[in-house]
């Protein structure tokens, strides 16, 4: 078990002095990306309707993610043409936006900017920008090449592109994804006893980015990714309050993804998704609930198809959306407590509690279900002990006091992948 004390907040530090902007203190907005939903197969009709299903459950966000541009049907091509694909969207971002702004939600875009297609307009008008070793092959990761932002001139040309598109297209979000390792790190704008430079340039060249780019559009969140977490840090916390936290959408290994996360970052910095099952990543089969559960540890979003859910399943996604919504403050800027690590046995769980201690939620997920299995407590944190606390939908009543030295019951798992949660809310 792991106890926070009480008057700390962790990761507030994070939050409050490395985060900045209009977004470090504002609730973050319930998303829902098309990528799993769609991946490359989609046009605005799609997106659209998307949309409209969206809404209807209480999203507000949707996320257009990789696809729409150059001739991008797969991940062979056309990083760095960023112009949109007019056969998939006719009439271009403006319209989409405007279409999906229509139905009442906000409209987000992918970009990787800081990759080059081989097979790409830009690579081939301009072969020498991307880091690369004179004379020696090029190495691409994802059938890409990174771009030497330790050129001014290659950095302008970013800042120009992606302004334009945000100044034009009506984005509300971005997500910065970047999708491979640094490799064959020179550059054709140092000389040969400079090369030694490029990596560090390459970092103030995006940071300088990121600068003219945020200060631009402060109303636009952005979410960094580097499928997923890779590029996770307090460099770039200071431009995106937000991060994917990894390309592993799977629910019952988010736990050990989101618990290590934790441990640095605030909750309000980690975007977590529900997705379908069978899950794309590792096949698992985990209840609609206990996926929900799960994403709630932070920035709630979706990356399903919801017309594909039965009318049952598109209430639990109401349900969930209108839980968090409720009590999305408390969550994504209260005060978080670490309570049983995925690391060390076979649940997880955690609480977040208010500034003034009235109010908590607490969650806990089984993973396997033992046989006959002796009853659970888990003990928490943060809360008064001089208060009782009463759990919502029950005639329970427990003192702060017992609740951190003998803890809540836990109900006896009945399958795999059991999620239970609690709200308590002072009374005395």
């Amino acid at each position: 078990m792991e106890a926070g004390t009480r008057g700390h907040i962790p990761g507030t530090g994070n939050r409050e002095r490395l985060a900045r902007g209009k977004w470090r203190d504002r609730e973050r907005p319930i998303l829902i990306n098309n990528w799993e939903a769609t991946y490359f197969n989609f046009n605005a009709a799609k997106l659209e309707a998307l949309a409209r299903q969206a809404k209807k459950v209480g999203i507000e966000l949707l996320v257009l993610d990789d696809g729409w541009f150059g001739r991008r049907d797969n991940d062979t091509s056309s990083l760095g043409d960023w112009t949109v694909d007019l056969k998939k969207l006719p009439r271009g971002l403006k319209d989409l936006s405007n279409r999906v702004h229509k139905t009442g939600l906000k409209f987000g875009l992918w970009f990787e900017p800081e990759m080059i297609s081989p097979d790409s307009d830009l690579y081939r008008a301009h072969p020498d920008w991307c880091l690369h070793a004179p004379g020696r092959s090029r190495t691409t990761g994802r059938n890409q090449l990174v771009l030497d932002l330790s050129r001014a001139d290659v950095c302008e040309w970013i800042i120009k592109t992606v302004g334009g598109l945000l100044a034009s297209s009506g984005i509300d979000y971005v997500k910065w994804d970047m999708n491979r390792h640094m490799t064959e790190i020179g550059s054709a704008g140092l000389p040969v006893e400079r090369q030694a430079e490029t990596a560090h340039r390459y970092m103030l060249g995006l940071y300088r980015v990121l600068e003219s780019l945020t200060a631009r559009f402060p109303n636009v969140l952005f979410e960094g990714c580097s499928g997923g977490g890779g590029r996770f840090d307090p460099g770039i916390l200071h431009y995106m309050p937000q991060t994917w936290a990894s390309d592993n959408s799977d629910a019952i290994s988010r736990l050990k993804i989101q618990y290590g996360t934790s441990l640095v970052y605030p909750l309000s910095a980690m975007t977590c998704h529900v997705s379908a099952v069978p899950n794309h990543q590792v096949g698992r089969m985990t209840p609609l609930k206990t996926r929900g559960d799960v994403a709630m540890a932070g920035n709630l979003g979706y990356e399903l198809d919801l017309q594909f859910l039965t009318r049952e399943e598109q209430k639990e996604v109401k349900r969930q959306v209108d839980f968090y919504m409720r009590h999305r403050k408390l969550i994504q800027f209260g005060a978080f407590f670490r309570l049983a690590s995925p690391f060390d046995g076979n649940n997880a769980g955690w609480m977040v509690v208010s500034p003034d201690q009235k109010q908590a939620l607490v969650w806990n997920i089984d993973v396997l279900c033992p046989g006959n299995a002796p009853r659970k407590y888990l003990r928490l944190q943060g809360l008064d002990p001089k208060r009782n606390y009463a759990v919502a939908g029950t005639k329970e009543i427990w003192g702060g006091d017992y609740l951190h030295a003998a803890g809540l019951p836990i109900p006896a798992p009945k399958h795999d992948f059991q999620s239970a949660v609690w709200e308590l809310k002072a009374v005395t």
